[in-house]
């Protein structure tokens, strides 16, 4: 590498420094202080290697034929198999991040008996990640719930329904309203179990519930009230329309850790796809190989392990025909902190930019070459 390049890859990682640091903060983004906080939770802090990706949800966009777990984009090389969470650390960080949800009772309400009834609730989890709910005895979905186990003599199943909420999605589309189908979401169905005043859990629990939802200081010592624990049997993820969805094992979602950056990221995103639509534009080009006119493109995701890209372009001359393709960017290093989420996703930008620009590494390398890069979904619509 010349020194008239290292020169000027210099001077542009500071102006890049300046520029983006503006950028990225602000009022309605998060500190470094994210990172502490994270860490007393018990996210985790290393990469875990995930499964190849799994059969798409609905017909709108299909696997990407060939691609594969260590098959990268562009004749990338770098090893791509930790450069995505697996369905259990999805799943987890959805009822991680989320503090309410939908329960689904069986009703016995005279008229309606049998048909299904949805009641708002919240929640926290446990260290095991196992929702408890803090519960009426008068309440419907609490009736519905003991008539069902009285007439069957066993506990009577339910499911907890929860997914991230309207804010963060429209925060990932700068602002304007995101369908909800698309957001991450899952289902929980198991047995709820009365928690006794003496389960060595319930101190943290009570604790978590204080902390979550301030009203339950007020009612959490009511004889009408108690703490019940959902036992999970089954759980079903779903990324989002068009996205993953699977059956995930309950035993491995317990042991799976939710995404430090699981609250931040609709921040993350929003600020990117707002902020720096040229770089992705240069990205779409020159890193992800998007060849023909590009309709639109926005990050869709980031995390622990990278972001999430989707690219709408034309298909060869035909205007009216679209290729819409969802690529996975990893990051080098799995961060720890918003700050090194920035800093990772900068370093991809600079090296779209550098390669637009004609520039070489003059040590074999190219500008890119080593981002570790994979074709997630593509879809073609006429």
């Amino acid at each position: 590498m010349t020194n008239t390049l290292r020169l000027h890859r210099f001077v542009m990682a500071l102006l890049s420094a300046v520029v983006y640091t503006e950028a990225f903060t602000g009022p309605s983004f998060l500190s470094t202080s994210t990172s502490t906080e994270g860490r007393s939770n018990g996210f985790p802090l290393s990469s875990t290697v995930t499964a190849p990706p799994a059969a798409v949800n609905g017909a709108k966009l299909e696997e990407a034929n060939g691609a594969s777990n260590n098959e990268g984009v562009n004749g990338h090389t770098t090893p791509i198999n930790n450069i995505r969470l697996n369905v259990n650390e999805k799943a987890r960080t959805v009822t991680s991040v989320c503090t309410s949800g939908t329960l689904c009772t069986v009703s016995s309400h005279e008229g309606i008996e049998g048909a299904p009834f949805g009641s708002f609730v919240d929640y926290v989890l446990d260290d095991q990640g196992n929702p408890v709910l803090l519960m009426n005895d008068m309440s419907m979905h609490t009736i519905n719930i003991q008539k069902a186990s009285d007439a069957s003599g066993e506990p009577a199943l339910v499911t907890l329904f929860t997914q991230l909420g309207s804010s963060s999605s429209a925060a990932s589309t700068g602002g304007r309203s995101k369908g909800l189908q698309d957001v991450s979401r899952c289902s929980l169905t198991g047995c709820l179990e009365k928690m006794d005043a003496s389960d060595p859990e319930m101190d943290a629990i009570r604790m978590r519930y204080s902390l979550t939802h301030t009203y339950a200081d007020q009612v959490m010592d009511s004889p009408k009230f108690a703490f019940y624990r959902l036992n999970p049997s089954k759980i079903y993820f779903v990324g989002g329309f068009g996205v993953l969805a699977k059956w995930v094992d309950p035993e491995e979602y317990q042991t799976a850790a939710p995404d430090i950056l699981a609250k931040e990221a609709g921040e993350i995103v929003a600020r990117i796809n707002r902020d720096h639509g040229e770089d992705l534009r240069l990205t779409a080009q020159h890193l992800l190989d998007v060849n023909t006119a590009v309709e639109k493109i926005r990050v869709t995701n980031v995390d622990r392990l990278g972001m999430d890209i989707r690219v709408t372009s034309q298909m060869g001359t035909r205007r009216n025909k679209l290729q819409t393709d969802e690529f996975r960017i990893g990051f080098r290093i799995p961060v720890i902190s918003v700050e090194d989420a920035k800093s990772e996703v900068l370093k991809v930008f600079q090296e779209a930019w550098e390669k637009a620009n004609g520039f070489s590494w003059g040590d074999g390398e190219m500008p890119g070459e080593s981002v570790p890069i994979m074709k997630i979904a593509a879809d073609s619509l006429e």
